[in-house]
């Protein structure tokens, strides 16, 4: 009998990782790493219940790192074996693998450098050499295009539909066929990351299809994002902020983030509601995910594409690409109001830190969060007003202001996600909630069985399911 086991995003929001194994067969959907709390973080140096080298292939959702940051790993202890996903997931992964293996090495040189590290010598999570082989491995199929990733005759098929939450994003249908052939078939829907309705630069998720059984994430399940009329909170932030003669400093997520708060930008400076501000893009990873998305236009809202290689609807005035470490550094020196966009979302690392340790002891800068702020980071520790915070071994004091706008958010709210299960009439038999931490799960659990009376249950880390036929 087909069974699931839940290897990641189970109780928790990051590490999404499932096994399928089928008559002798085994299959990932998904394949990232986890993040957060050092509890969680140390699951990422577990070995697998089963030897990498037995696994015939990986599904990808998309090329967020907690959806795809372990594949590096998993080629390192011997996977061999194609890596499918969509167009876009593939050409994001190709920035988001490599950065994401370099930090790692680096990490590991500055723990030996330093004598911090309770191993001798200090290894890498990740190498750049396993993460270029991982991407050799990844194999890009479109949007509705079923195929079958185990080969010929293997009775099983997925079929990647839109999910609307990064370019390239997608849920996963898998369809099993019975003991008899096509007799007592299962649909799987793996739902991966959900995003938002009448949102700019990405188009609403398709429709639900029909399934057996579901997987549908919860990060924001027991609440719904404010709204943000018309982008007021981040115009009277600004404005505020550029009052103070301050910087506004916005930690953001590389890949997905960074075009909608462009976006805003650019129509809050068209509209004349904030002040024509140097706006800096500190960040490469964002800087190439953004010619990225220009280059696939028709996956984009019809307002957001692409006009001469560019994302015409994301550009301000004084918009400025930093590539350089060195025009970083000067950034980071200069105290001249601007507002400043760099990577990470959750303030785990990257360039923004640089920038934190400059602003935070400041009353007349704003730091700005606009996603999800996980358990164990720096940035939940800011938005839950910690007095001072470590960045790179040093206590900073925090006086400048932190706000956060939820309202950008890419993961779909509790209102959203039953809407989105809503626009298919048939319940599935068994509704499975992950990717949450376990208040918004319980509470989105809660919601489902009382308003649609599906079966649903929120699997621990490491449960095993069978899928009967």
């Amino acid at each position: 009998m087909p069974t699931l086991t839940f290897l990641g995003a189970a109780r928790t929001v990051t590490g999404s990782k499932y096994l399928l194994e089928r008559n002798g067969r085994r299959l990932f959907i998904d394949c990232g790493l986890f993040q957060g709390l050092k509890e969680l973080r140390e699951r990422n140096w577990h070995d697998l219940p089963v030897e990498p080298a037995t696994v015939d292939a990986v599904v990808l959702t998309h090329a967020h790192i907690d959806h795809c940051g372990y594949l590096p790993r998993l080629v390192g202890h011997g996977f061999r074996g194609r890596v499918f996903c969509t167009p876009g997931t593939m050409d994001l992964c190709g920035i988001v693998l490599p950065d994401a293996a370099k930090l790692s090495e680096e990490d590991a040189r500055d723990a030996n450098r330093n004598g911090y590290s309770r191993h001798a010598p200090a290894l890498p999570l990740l190498t750049e050499a396993d993460a270029y082989r991982a991407l050799s491995q990844l194999q890009p199929v479109g949007f509705g295009r079923p195929i079958d990733p185990l080969g010929p005759a293997s009775g099983l098929q997925i079929e990647f539909v839109n999910a609307g939450h990064l370019l390239g994003s997608a849920s996963v249908l898998l369809t099993m066929d019975g003991p008899k052939g096509g007799a007592g078939r299962v649909r799987v829907l793996f739902g991966g990351d959900l995003g938002r309705y009448d949102r700019p630069i990405l188009p609403d998720p398709s429709p639900r299809p029909p399934s057996d059984i579901l997987l549908v994430e919860s990060t924001y399940g027991d609440r719904t994002h404010p709204a943000d009329h018309d982008g007021e909170r981040l115009a009277q932030i600004v404005r505020e902020t550029h009052a103070r003669g301050g910087k506004l400093v916005i930690p953001s997520f590389a890949v997905g983030r960074v075009e909608e708060i462009l976006y805003w930008l650019k129509s809050l400076e068209r509209e004349r509601r904030i002040p024509v501000l140097p706006v800096y893009l500190d960040s490469p990873m964002a800087i190439a995910a953004l010619q990225f998305y220009a280059n696939r236009g028709s996956e984009l809202d019809a307002d957001s594409r692409p006009g001469r290689g560019q994302l015409r609807a994301v550009y301000t005035e004084r918009v400025v690409t930093v590539a350089s470490g060195r025009q970083s550094d000067a950034l980071v020196r200069s105290t001249q109001p601007a507002i400043i966009i760099s990577s990470s979302g959750m303030a785990t690392g990257g360039r923004v830190l640089h920038h934190l340790k400059a602003t935070l002891p400041d009353t007349r800068n704003t730091v700005l969060f606009v996603g999800f702020q996980a358990a164990g980071t720096r940035g939940r520790q800011l938005v839950d007003g910690i007095a001072a915070v470590k960045i790179h071994g040093v206590m900073v004091p925090v006086a400048a202001k932190i706000e956060r706008i939820d309202s950008m958010s890419a993961h779909a709210d509790a209102n959203e996600n039953l809407r989105w299960l809503r626009t298919e009439p048939s319940a599935p038999r068994m509704t499975y909630l992950v990717h949450g931490e376990p208040r918004p799960m319980d509470a989105l659990n809660a919601r489902i069985g009382a308003e649609l009376g599906w079966a649903a249950h929120a699997p621990e880390h490491g449960e095993t399911v069978e899928l009967e036929n």
